[in-house]
């Protein structure tokens, strides 16, 4: 039980944690509506299983596994200025979006997810250790550690989403475009932040 509640607080504090899905989630709430954020939210549930499949697979070749961390961290620095440069571009309100535009937040939600290596770096560091460890004694308390951890990660930002959502009406005008652009600055910082990790893992040593 006690191993549970731990997959449950770290899911909670995934969920809620400042970061790039985070960010995502909330912006494209307010750009487009609950159901986009919603989309993002549930990302983890898509790619987060790939993911640790391949970590589990790669785990006893950490050089090659940093070499492809440190690529994925540069792509995903990229992607992730991309999508701040297009927040600091708003210069009106754009919460009523044009239907024939689709907000392809699933799709945003997934690149941004996969081309990160937090959850490679979590899954390896913390995850893994946890989980191999418990598996010698029961495979299926290691799988409900697994889904504990989703199911509290998905549901807080889910939460986040509908939150955000309800607040949505209050912002019209500057307040809309300034939380925004604000976003689009916590969007570059973090990729800033990727990029660094990037360089660092592909770096000697």
């Amino acid at each position: 039980m006690s191993f549970l509640i731990i997959g449950s607080l770290l899911g909670l504090s995934a969920g809620i944690v400042p970061g790039p899905l985070t960010t995502l989630v909330i912006s494209e709430t307010l750009r487009h509506d609950v159901k986009s954020g919603i989309k993002v939210a549930i990302v983890p549930i898509i790619t987060d299983f790939p993911i640790i499949a391949l970590i589990f697979f790669l785990s006893g070749k950490l050089t090659d596994l940093n070499q492809a961390m440190g690529t994925i961290s540069i792509m995903g620095a990229c992607f992730i200025m991309c999508l701040a440069y297009h927040n600091l571009r708003i210069n009106a309100v754009e919460i009523n979006v044009e239907i024939r535009k689709k907000p392809r937040s699933l799709t945003k939600g997934i690149l941004a997810n996969v081309l990160s290596p937090y959850p490679y770096l979590f899954w390896l560091t913390v995850g893994l250790p946890m989980i191999s460890k418990e598996m010698n004694k029961s495979i299926i308390i290691a799988i409900l550690f697994i889904l504990c951890f989703y199911f509290f990660m998905v549901i807080s930002k889910i939460i986040l989403a509908i939150l955000t959502g309800k607040s949505k009406s209050f912002m019209t005008g500057k307040p809309y475009i300034y939380t925004m652009k604000f976003l689009g600055i916590v969007l570059g910082l973090f990729a800033i932040v990727l990029f660094r990790d990037g360089l660092q893992l592909l770096g000697p040593g």
